[in-house]
């Protein structure tokens, strides 16, 4: 009896979907598990912030969908068991997705500004040990004078596991020290740490660190937005929960993936260099230019269309 000539024909296309349903269902359930550890992941650094102490500033939210630009401040906090802690990191980004743009401003630890809602003079870093991310939040924005929409605070204590998380970052080192030779160093999370933390021997003290920051925190988002990171999600998740806060919602990340992805690829920084220190009292302060300041200003409010 002769064989069918569609019979293997068949059989070859049935191995074909059972291999193809397979894979559809490994992947579905990957999508699933991303998806879940992901919700459960918002849920933990998810913190909403009151905003009481900045009447000044009681105006709407930019409105994500509609590419309205928006600022971020970027807080990066030591803290401590049993004390809250300062924030040694404090970086404002401005972001406009019709320019594709990103402005970008370090304010100096130790600037002398006054602290609102407690009414007094102090350095800026003071802020969130007396008020935490609100009180921090107002301050900025009264030094700046914009808005700030989004914060988000990293737990420095918790910076290796983040880096590590990414498999590392890469940076450009331009000063000698320690165990770090200058030019591109690839450093683990330990490393990072140390080499964010180092100020004594840096000629240019606080100012060389924050740039040491400035370069892991930007290598910590190149890495963790790279496809080859989403293999090892799992490990982002895990060391993002316990070491970040923020008050942009799920929605609101997925509207600034959406539309401002491409902003983030052109940041231009604007130095703070022509202020000055001073001691009172046996604490050192940093005065920023007066003139230098307002210019910071008048380009964050153009960048914000305010």
């Amino acid at each position: 009896m002769k064989r069918s000539p569609g019979k293997p024909l068949r059989r070859k296309w049935l191995w074909i979907v059972n291999i193809l349903g397979l894979l559809g269902l490994g992947i579905g359930s990957y999508l699933f598990s991303f998806y879940n550890d992901f919700t459960i992941m918002m849920d933990e650094i998810y913190e909403p912030i009151v905003r009481s102490a900045s009447p000044l500033y009681v105006v709407e939210k930019a409105q994500l969908d509609e590419k309205d630009p928006f600022s971020l401040l970027l807080l990066g906090v030591d803290e401590r068991e049993g004390d809250r802690g300062r924030s040694d990191t404090m970086l404002v980004l401005t972001v406009n997705a019709k320019l594709q743009t990103t402005k970008m401003v370090s304010i100096p630890r130790d600037t002398y500004t006054e602290i609102i809602g407690r009414g007094t003079m102090d350095k800026l870093n003071h802020a969130y040990a007396f008020g935490g991310i609100e009180m921090s939040m107002a301050s900025v924005e009264h030094l700046l004078d914009i808005p700030i929409d989004y914060v988000a605070q990293i737990n420095m204590e918790g910076f290796k596991d983040i880096v590590d998380s990414v498999n590392g970052v890469r940076v450009e080192n331009a000063l000698a020290f320690d165990s770090f030779p200058a030019g591109v160093i690839h450093l683990s999370g330990e490393d990072a740490l140390e080499f964010v933390r180092m100020r004594m021997e840096d000629p240019r003290g606080d100012f060389g660190r924050q740039d040491r920051q400035k370069q892991v925190i930007r290598g910590i988002i190149d890495q963790g937005l790279s496809m080859n990171s989403l293999v090892s999600y799992k490990d982002i998740f895990n060391a993002l929960g316990p070491n970040l806060r923020t008050n942009m919602t799920f929605n609101e990340m997925m509207e600034v993936r959406k539309h401002y992805s491409e902003a983030f690829e052109s940041i231009e920084q604007l130095p703070v260099q022509d202020g000055y220190g001073v001691m009172e009292d046996g604490t050192w302060y940093y005065l920023m230019d007066e003139e230098e300041l307002r210019g910071i200003q008048e380009v964050l409010k153009e960048h914000l269309e305010m």
